[in-house]
C-alpha cells in the first residue's frame, strides 16, 4: 500500500469549540515520510508541531498537544479524519489554537479532504504490526489492542447510569468510516456543561457543535444520525487519538467506555513497544554486518571530560563545538566546564574586524552545551538521549568576551521531569566574573 497526500491545498473556516476563537485552517500537501505537521502560523517563527504522544499536554475532554510555547488544542477530529482517509502526509496550517468544530463530527473535514483529491506517492506505507496484546485499564474502562491483520474497533459505549449503553464492531477502511463513522458527533452530558465551562472549556460550543444529553432526551436541534451515534463517536476519537503513534496501525482494537485519556494511555504503550522494537532491529541489523550500537552514557564515575568524551556525547561538530573540556561534574547536579577563546575562532573574522567580540549568543550556545552534558548524566544508561535548546529566560551580558579570554561556564539544574524536560540555571565567567548568564529549557530526546 502506498503512502497519500493531498493533489492542492484546501482552506476551511469556523469557530473552536474550547477556546471559541475563530480559526482558518488549510490543508496542504507534503512529500513522503513528511508525515502529519500542525503549523502554527500566528505565532512567532510560524512553530510546526508533530501530533505525537510525547507532547500530549491536556486530555479534559479532548486530546491537546504542545511543544514549547505552540499549542494545538481538540486535534482528535482531524486527525481521525485523515487517518480515516488514509492520508499519511499533509500540513495543516492554522491561525489560532484549535481546528474549527464544525458540527461536532469529522464529516466536513473529510468533504475538505475529498475535494483535495487524495493521491497516492511514490513511497511505501509501513504500519506498526503487534505481535502480543497489550491493555491498558482504569476503573470501570479498559482498552486492548490485539494482533490484527488491519484496522478493526470494537467498541462499548455507556454513561455513568448506563441508560446510554452501545455496542460496535467494525473494521476500519476509507469507504467504511466514510459511511459509518465520520459523520457521528461529539456529545455531552447536560449537566456536565456547568464544570466544563469552570474549566475554561467549550466556550465555542453550541447546540449545532454538539449533542446535548439531558436524562433520556436529546436537546440538540438535529435529531440523532445513527441510533447508535454516541459509540460511533468514540470509535472516531480512537481513529484520531490513535495517530499519536506516530505510524499506522494494524491491530483489532475492544474499547470498554474509552475516553481521550484512556486512549492516549494505550498510545503511550504501543509508542513504547514500537521504539523498543526498533532498537531491537537496529542492533540485530548492526550485530549482523558485525557492530553493535552502543548507548551514549555518561557513566557516574566520570566526573570530569577531556575533548573526547565530549565529542563522544555532543551531536556538534567543528566549527560549533563550544566545550573545551569538563572540570567537575558536582552531585549530577552542577557541572564546571571551560571554553578556551582564541583569535582563530571563525567568527572573529566577522565579529568585529579590528575589534573582536565572542557573540553573546554563542556563550549561550556554549552553556546549553554545557547544560547538555550534565543532563545526560541524568538519563538512563540504556538509552542514547540528547538535549535539545528550547528557550533562553533571564539572559544578561554583563562584560565583552575576547580572544584569549577562557570561559568558565557553570551549570546548576533547576527541574528536571520525566526524563523529557529539563530547566537549568547558567553563567559564563571571565577570571571568576560573571559576563553572561541565562536559564535555559531543554527537551530530552532520543539520539
Amino acid at each position: 500500500m502506498k503512502q497519500r497526500s493531498l493533489l492542492r491545498e484546501i482552506s476551511i473556516k469556523g469557530n473552536s469549540l474550547h477556546t471559541g476563537e475563530e480559526v482558518n485552517m488549510t490543508l496542504k500537501p507534503a512529500p513522503v515520510n513528511h508525515g502529519i505537521v500542525f503549523k502554527r502560523i500566528d505565532l512567532y517563527g510560524k512553530p510546526e508541531l508533530k501530533p505525537l504522544i510525547d507532547y500530549v499536554d491536556d486530555l479534559v475532554r479532548s486530546t491537546t498537544i504542545a511543544d514549547g510555547h505552540a499549542k494545538v488544542h481538540t486535534v482528535e477530529h482531524i486527525l481521525s479524519a485523515l487517518n480515516g482517509c488514509s492520508i499519511d502526509n499533509v500540513l495543516i496550517e492554522m491561525d489560532a489554537s484549535e481546528p474549527p468544530i464544525m458540527d461536532g463530527s469529522a464529516q466536513h473535514f473529510v468533504s475538505l479532504i475529498q475535494k483535495a483529491e487524495p493521491v497516492e506517492q511514490d513511497a511505501e506505507k509501513v504500519f506498526y504490526e503487534l505481535e502480543e496484546p497489550i491493555s491498558v485499564t482504569k476503573g470501570n474502562s479498559s482498552l486492548i489492542a490485539l494482533p490484527y491483520d488491519g484496522f478493526k474497533i470494537t467498541c462499548t459505549s455507556s454513561d455513568d447510569r448506563g441508560v446510554h449503553t452501545q455496542h460496535l464492531s467494525i473494521d476500519i477502511d476509507v469507504e467504511s468510516y466514510i459511511t459509518h463513522i465520520s459523520a457521528a458527533r461529539t456529545f455531552t452530558v447536560y449537566e456536565d456543561i456547568e464544570e466544563l465551562l469552570n474549566l475554561g472549556k467549550i466556550k465555542g460550543g453550541t447546540l449545532d457543535s454538539a449533542i446535548v444529553i439531558k436524562g433520556d432526551k436529546i436537546l440538540t436541534k438535529e435529531p440523532l444520525r445513527y441510533k447508535d451515534e454516541f459509540v460511533r463517536h468514540k470509535i472516531l476519537d480512537i481513529i484520531g487519538d490513535i495517530v499519536l503513534l506516530g505510524m499506522p496501525l494494524k491491530a483489532h482494537i475492544v474499547a470498554v467506555r474509552p475516553g481521550h485519556a484512556l486512549n492516549a494511555q494505550l498510545t503511550r504503550k504501543l509508542r513504547d513497544k514500537l521504539i523498543a522494537s526498533t532498537k531491537k532491529k537496529s542492533q540485530a541489523e548492526g550485530a549482523v554486518k558485525g557492530k553493535v550500537e552502543k548507548p551514549i552514557v555518561l557513566e557516574s564515575k566520570e566526573t570530569a571530560l577531556d575533548i573526547g568524551r565530549i565529542l563522544d556525547i555532543l551531536p556538534h561538530r567543528y566549527p560549533f563545538v563550544l566545550v573545551d573540556r569538563v572540570l567537575e561534574i558536582i552531585d549530577d547536579k552542577e557541572l564546571v566546564a571551560i571554553k578556551n577563546v582564541t583569535i582563530n575562532e571563525p567568527f572573529f573574522q566577522g565579529h568585529y574586524p579590528g575589534l573582536p567580540v565572542m557573540p553573546g549568543v554563542l556563550q549561550i550556545e556554549s552553556m546549553a552545551q554545557a547544560g547538555g552534558v550534565l543532563l545526560l548524566r541524568l538519563c538512563p544508561m540504556d538509552e542514547s538521549k540528547v538535549a535539545l535548546f528550547m528557550s533562553a529566560n533571564n539572559v544578561k551580558f554583563r562584560k565583552a568576551v575576547t580572544p584569549g579570554d577562557t570561559l568558565e561556564i557553570r551549570v546548576k539544574l533547576l527541574k528536571y521531569r520525566a526524563n523529557k524536560l529539563a530547566l537549568v540555571s547558567c553563567e559564563c565567567r571571565v577570571r571568576d566574573k560573571v559576563v553572561s548568564e541565562a536559564e535555559i529549557m531543554f527537551s530530552i530526546v532520543d539520539a
